[in-house]
């Protein structure tokens, strides 16, 4: 199959009779942004195209290694990558993108800037789009759960869900009201994914460890619970590695609450439509993803899941210029059996979806041939903390110390950059060798607040766990 490529006119930046290049946009800088504007850059020809990456942060955040980082056996800071170092040859704006006009070629962004300026959003001028935002929590109306609740999609809410969980023990110690310390000592995830299971068996195993260095606190004192809506758990590995998990959970003392769903989390108390009633003061939700809010402010072609409809060649569906891989959009699997099914909304789908979305945007610009998109799926790793997992990669089930093992393997080699991979290697090196570290530096949250005190004035945290943009 063949795609024609028609060039919007475009002067910027070239000089008087030269040929205009093209300017290509790519919305978002995850997995599938950061891949494919990566792979644009290593390809492209001198003067072929200009490649413009706007994403909210600087970085990209490896997710995989989220559990890890709030347990302390990986640094924050090797968790993510600088998308101004990897991307050198592209430029990059940060901010958030409001509206994508495609009929027009432009999309609005919001930049840090944009405020002070005055002036309006900034307008963005494309010949070709990559539409890859990713995801956002997807949220449920239960009461309290705004208030009281935190995420597990970013670096920032898993450092500050470690800070959270060391400084309820700190909490429970010093208290001499029961009450308190129950409450304080009782933990609440909600969802069995991926992201609610790794992340509860990393900090269970934190917490554990830690409870040694507290005199008055023993591990048997804290509550850890998963709720789940559905009869399984880590359906991704298949029922009988589910099946283990659940027994190794609960081998663990962790309760594991199937067929279940939080009715409410209001005033600190989680509710559960079992009945249940559990004082707590962490509530982690990891129920799941939507698209990311900027899908519904376009006008490409959307599914009935909000998700951009897109064809094999990871174009969109019916619209000429326009791309889209990852968690926003609907990619036909051609390798499954049955017809309509697309692929799962994984890094494992994303990081190839990315290689292949460059390649054909490539071919279409220089009139080649496009090929479609196939990948079957190879199986999945999870790590329930510190040597233990479960694997099923390529029919194989893997379960306990073998697949921790896999685990780790499998994320290193797929982190970016080699600089990151030394240093997280480094990092598991010396963590096998050494003590955990059991300290909260729940303060950096707050930077001001010492001074603010020292000044006189008294310092107003903001509320606990305020949303992010389009997380409502």
């Amino acid at each position: 199959m063949r795609h024609g490529v028609v060039k919007a006119a475009n002067s910027r930046g070239t000089d008087p009779g030269t040929p205009p290049r093209t300017r290509i946009l790519v919305v978002g800088g995850g997995y599938v942004g950061m891949y494919t504007a990566l792979r644009l850059q290593q390809r492209l020809r001198a003067g072929e195209a200009e490649v413009t990456v706007v994403t909210p942060e600087p970085y990209m955040t490896y997710q995989p290694f989220l559990p890890e980082a709030a347990a302390g056996s990986i640094s924050p800071r090797h968790v993510v990558v600088p998308l101004r170092r990897v991307l050198n040859r592209c430029r990059i704006v940060i901010g958030e993108v409001q509206r994508i006009d495609h009929t027009k070629r432009t999309a609005t962004v919001n930049t840090l800037a944009t405020e002070e300026e005055g002036a309006g959003p900034l307008k963005l001028e494309y010949d070709e789009i990559v539409v890859a935002p990713g995801s956002v929590s997807r949220t449920l109306p239960i009461p309290g759960l705004a208030d009281y609740a935190i995420g597990f999609k970013t670096v920032e809410e898993a450092i500050g869900l470690r800070n959270h969980v060391i400084e309820q023990m700190d909490i429970a110690s010093s208290t001499r009201d029961p009450a308190i310390r129950d409450a304080a000592l009782t933990f609440v995830f909600v969802g069995g994914g991926y992201a609610g299971v790794e992340a509860l068996g990393e900090l269970e195993d934190m917490a554990r460890y830690a409870a040694r260095y507290y005199h008055n606190i023993k591990p048997g004192d804290m509550k850890w619970i998963l709720v789940e809506a559905s009869d399984h758990i880590l359906p991704e590995v298949g029922p009988e590695l589910g099946k283990y998990t659940v027994s190794e959970l609960r081998r663990r003392n962790i309760d594991v609450r199937l067929d279940t769903c939080l009715d409410s989390c209001e005033n600190r108390v989680a509710v559960l439509s079992d009945g249940s009633r559990f004082p707590t003061r962490t509530v982690v939700w990891t129920a799941g993803v939507r698209p990311h809010p900027v899908l519904a402010a376009t006008d490409l072609p959307k599914n009935e899941r909000g998700r951009l409809a897109c064809t094999p060649f990871l174009t969109v569906e019916g619209v000429e210029h326009a791309w889209a891989a990852g968690d926003a959009a609907a990619v036909p699997d051609i390798t499954a059996g049955e017809p309509g099914r697309d692929c799962a909304p994984n890094a494992q789908h994303a990081l190839r979806q990315a290689k292949a979305l460059a390649d054909n945007l490539l071919a279409s610009l220089r009139g080649e041939l496009l090929t479609e998109y196939a990948h079957k799926y190879a199986g999945s790793v999870a790590s329930l903390g510190l040597h233990k997992g479960v694997a099923h990669v390529y029919g194989r089930k893997v379960k306990g110390y073998p697949a921790w093992l896999m685990h780790r393997a499998y994320h290193l080699s797929r982190v970016p950059t080699f600089n990151r991979k030394m240093r997280v290697l480094a990092e598991w090196t010396l963590s096998g060798l050494f003590k955990r570290e059991i300290v909260s530096l729940g303060s950096l949250e707050h930077p001001r607040a010492e001074f603010e005190l020292a000044a006189g004035g008294r310092p107003t945290p903001p509320p606990p766990n305020p949303p992010k943009p389009g997380q409502g």
